[in-house]
């Protein structure tokens, strides 16, 4: 399990760098945990004063992996759905998640690649989130099979903008979502590197306690608006998703053509069949 993010410290800072690269650094209820961990061991170090998440090869995460959990049905219970067993697991998931959040020292998101689905749920719980112009950053599961259960879109971008996330499922790059606020900076991908490092040894030569009084204020703001509460109704919404007709159609789709033919389904625009939908075609599933 400790392969799963790699974890250093220097210069008051620590690093911690999702490491699946071969799955985008897709998510598991074990790097979740990972991740938590790992967040309270920087916590508890007197050295560090800021955290760096950052993912390792080609992006900073792809979401859940959803080839182990949309083609084996990991996340779908058959044939009777328990909505409380199914909050508790992906609760867990978002407090690991929100870990980054509820850090009492600072936490940055360094994003290349892609941070979608549920790595834009990992991103947007850190405290500033810096990405490379040509990054992509979205929640495509907003279209079938899932809902943001950090509800951090709408806190971060407002209600009209996360509507236009969120009805449609698109993603945008790093230079459009530092425009609209949703990150603190883009900057070329060549100069991702030194922006966060600059920023970080920034936050660094500050006291550990001037930098949780000024976090735990700022956050309790959003606590006053309703988070939790927000996020309980978001992680409860997540499970009907994923056991509606059209949710439970996109898994068996998943399972028979593999996650690749469903994405592409799902991201195409044409309506998401219910349990009793067409069975595509070749043609359809891109395969001619």
């Amino acid at each position: 399990m400790s392969d799963l993010i790699g974890y250093e410290v220097r210069d008051r800072k620590a690093y911690l760098t999702l490491n699946r690269p071969d799955r985008l650094n897709a998510i598991t209820a074990e790097l979740a945990r990972r991740l938590r961990d790992l967040v309270e061991e920087a916590n508890e170090d007197a050295e560090v004063r800021v955290i760096v998440l950052q993912g390792a090869g080609r992006a900073f995460s792809a979401g859940y992996d959803l080839k182990q959990y949309a083609e084996q049905g990991d996340l779908t219970q058959p044939p009777e759905w328990d909505p409380i067993k199914d909050y508790q697991g992906m609760k867990r998931n978002t407090d690991a998640f929100f870990s980054l959040w509820r850090s009492l020292k600072p936490t940055i998101a360094k994003v290349h690649g892609y941070a979608v689905a549920g790595g834009s749920d990992i991103a947007l719980s850190c405290d500033l989130v810096v990405m490379a112009e040509d990054a992509r950053i979205g929640y495509m599961p907003a279209r079938v099979w899932g809902c943001p259960t950090t509800a951090m879109w709408v806190y971060r971008l407002g209600a009209e903008r996360a509507k236009r996330m969120l009805l449609t499922g698109d993603t945008i790059d790093g230079a459009t979502a530092a425009a609209w606020g949703l990150v603190v900076e883009a900057v070329p991908a060549a100069e991702l590197d030194r922006a966060v490092e600059a920023l970080a040894d920034r936050i660094a030569g500050v006291p550990v306690n001037q930098l949780v009084m000024q976090k735990l204020m700022i956050n309790q703001a959003y606590d006053n608006m309703g988070l939790h509460g927000t996020q309980i109704l978001a992680t409860l919404f997540d499970g009907i998703t994923r056991h509606s007709p059209e949710g439970r159609w996109f898994q068996e789709f998943a399972a028979e053509h593999g996650f690749p033919a469903a994405v592409r389904w799902r991201d195409s625009g044409r309506p998401i069949p219910d349990g009793g939908g067409p069975v595509p075609t070749a043609a359809e599933l891109g395969e001619e």
